[in-house]
């Protein structure tokens, strides 16, 4: 089971999550709204330290191909989280531009309708990330929102596409284990659920990366 430890603010609590056993890291940049998001400069400068063997993921929330491109340049990372739909632009002119960089695409899960989206991107992306925001809304909620979605539909999600999915949304030691059992994911994402005060807890780290290799 894959993790990534999301709204990473500095190299220090990039160092934690991978001592923990993270696979990889996110680094939030500009949102419209929620936790996490930290400069480009600082974003570069932590995925500077990251060794090779980890993803750093830059989530940004631009929806142009050229803006996206233009984003991860600046900040060096491994991969790119694109938080909302791509409205210009193509992934093909992402890869074209940038052949070493893995996409992912998150899908805020509402309702049964997410499946069709999933499978009509699946040829573009490298993996999709299953999140509980709400980009319709008048204040765009794109990650970081602690809520739980419909496990039930993501798990017919991952049945119905034939990239890797991540689970995001709401996820801490608590509640872990039942999600893996239930969605059966590539991988798991979380930010609060292992924060307090807004810092990584060490003792909240320890206790889920505990709960996600303990099998009931």
């Amino acid at each position: 089971m894959k993790v990534k430890i999301c709204c990473i603010a500095s190299a220090e609590e990039a160092k934690m999550a991978i001592a923990a056993g993270a696979n990889a890291v996110g680094l939030v940049a500009r949102m419209p709204s929620g936790p996490g998001p930290i400069a480009d400069e600082l974003i570069a400068e932590i995925a500077k330290t990251i060794p090779p063997h980890i993803d750093s993921f830059l989530l940004t929330s631009e929806q142009s191909s050229f803006n996206i491109i233009e984003h991860i340049k600046r900040t060096e990372t491994t991969t790119v989280q694109i938080v909302d739909e791509l409205t210009e632009g193509s992934y093909q002119h992402i890869r074209d531009e940038l052949p070493q960089i893995k996409i992912v695409q998150v899908l805020h899960v509402s309702d049964e309708g997410t499946i069709d989206e999933a499978l009509k991107l699946q040829g573009h992306v490298d993996y999709f990330l299953l999140d509980s925001g709400n980009p319709k809304a008048e204040i765009k909620t794109l990650g970081g929102t602690g809520n739980v979605h419909d496990w039930k539909i993501s798990r017919k999600l991952i049945e119905a596409v034939d990239v890797p999915v991540f689970l995001a949304g709401g996820l801490n030691a608590g509640n872990v284990r039942e999600a893996i059992e239930i969605v059966q994911p590539f991988g798991v994402d979380l930010c609060s659920g292992v924060r307090t005060d807004g810092k990584l807890d060490p003792v909240k780290l320890g206790s889920f990366f505990e709960a996600v290799r303990t099998e009931r």
